[in-house]
């Protein structure tokens, strides 16, 4: 095992460990929400609570227990650089909308870059106790069960899911669901870009979609899905691009040129 295997490993038991702990104290919130204050951000619609915060300072302390030296980009408290060669790209609660509304399509989502490539990729949904798990040459897993995506499945004999957001104008977004309705398929918002792309790597959805996303909402996903034989659109991580949003698209193998064209991206 070479070092930079064992340091790969290392995170991902690290971030599948984390990931169950943190899920369990937002799934205690969730559960007494009526007794949350929530505020909000840039909007009325996006929103944050302590919960958020709190979730996402376990996170960072329980890696700076054993990695210290690793960067921490997480959505509710920024970036702080490392200089070990491994970033960990934290959404302590992705889908805080849901959450807060009292439905279960949130998540916690974890990944871990190294040389700016997603490589752990761990993604717990607390309300449906699933657990996404994937390291880069490990392959994919939900709960245990290895994934492995299906070249039959397009976009026409299923479904994909597409996001949308303040940052992008309601035109665009109508624009790629009339483009992808006319070519034949159909789709889904649940509320949380994270779980849907987790969706992709299970096989729920044949791919994803995404005008304008954050690293924290997409890295994960994003290994999750090459992990189980998927595709995904790179996603700019040099210089100070990691924490400005970018143009999100994942797919399984059969749903991939369509998508592409459809986001007007290359596949």
């Amino acid at each position: 095992m070479t070092p930079q295997t064992s340091g790969i490993d290392a995170r991902f038991a690290l971030a599948r460990t984390i990931a169950k702990e943190a899920g369990a104290v937002a799934l205690g919130y969730f559960n007494t929400r009526d007794t949350l204050v929530v505020e909000t951000k840039r909007d009325p619609q996006d929103v944050v609570s302590i919960a958020d915060r709190e979730v996402e300072n376990l996170i960072r302390a329980r890696v700076a227990d054993l990695h210290a030296a690793d960067g921490f980009l997480g959505e509710e408290y920024g970036l702080v650089e490392g200089h070990s060669g491994y970033t960990w790209v934290v959404d302590p609660i992705d889908g805080t909308s849901p959450f807060v509304n009292g439905m279960p399509n949130w998540c916690v989502s974890i990944a871990v870059l190294r040389g700016g490539e997603p490589v752990v990729g761990v993604i717990f949904s607390p309300c449906h106790d699933e657990l996404y798990a994937a390291a880069k040459g490990n392959g994919a897993t939900l709960n245990g069960k290895p994934l492995s995506l299906d070249q039959s499945r397009t976009i026409r004999n299923g479904v994909t899911g597409i996001g949308a957001n303040n940052y992008v104008a309601p035109a665009v977004v109508a624009k790629t669901v009339e483009n992808l309705l006319e070519a034949g398929g159909n789709f889904i918002r649940n509320g949380s870009g994270a779980l849907m792309l987790a969706y992709v790597a299970a096989g729920r959805l044949v791919g994803y979609y995404e005008p304008y996303m954050h690293a924290w909402d997409c890295l994960a996903g994003y290994c999750l899905v090459k992990e189980a034989g998927g595709w995904y659109h790179p996603f700019p991580t040099d210089g100070g691009r990691l924490t400005k949003g970018a143009p999100v698209l994942a797919a399984g193998p059969g749903a991939r040129e369509d998508l592409a064209k459809i986001a007007g991206l290359t596949a």
